[in-house]
């Protein structure tokens, strides 16, 4: 039986331009413990779908991982002013949340 891995590989194979199959093999990779791979899907995917929302949070908690925490911030307050434009009041929430756990504990 293909691995998880193997199996959206292979969907994405079959349908590059679905931003989903990027965002789960982000998860992946990550949940796999390949923590630059992760990186290199969920960041790719702001890029090339920068309206996929859900990408903003994930990618902010694996740049606090990767104790890359200016980016962390930065990718936190992307999502957020994405979050308003598509009025996903329950997403803006949890970003908000994470941003400023993440900043008072940076500057407190």
């Amino acid at each position: 039986m293909p691995s998880r891995i193997e199996q959206l590989t292979a969907y994405l194979a079959a349908s590059p331009n679905d931003p989903f199959l990027r965002y789960a093999l982000g998860l992946e990779f990550w949940k796999l413990g390949d923590t630059q791979t992760a990186y290199q899907y969920l960041s790719g995917l702001t890029q090339q779908y920068p309206d996929y929302l859900g990408t903003y949070y994930q990618l902010g908690k694996l740049c606090e991982v990767l104790q890359l925490f200016d980016q962390a911030l930065t990718t936190y307050q992307a999502g957020m002013a994405l979050a308003r434009t598509q009025n996903d009041h329950h997403t803006l929430s949890e970003l908000r949340t994470a941003f400023n756990a993440l900043n008072d504990e940076l500057f407190l």
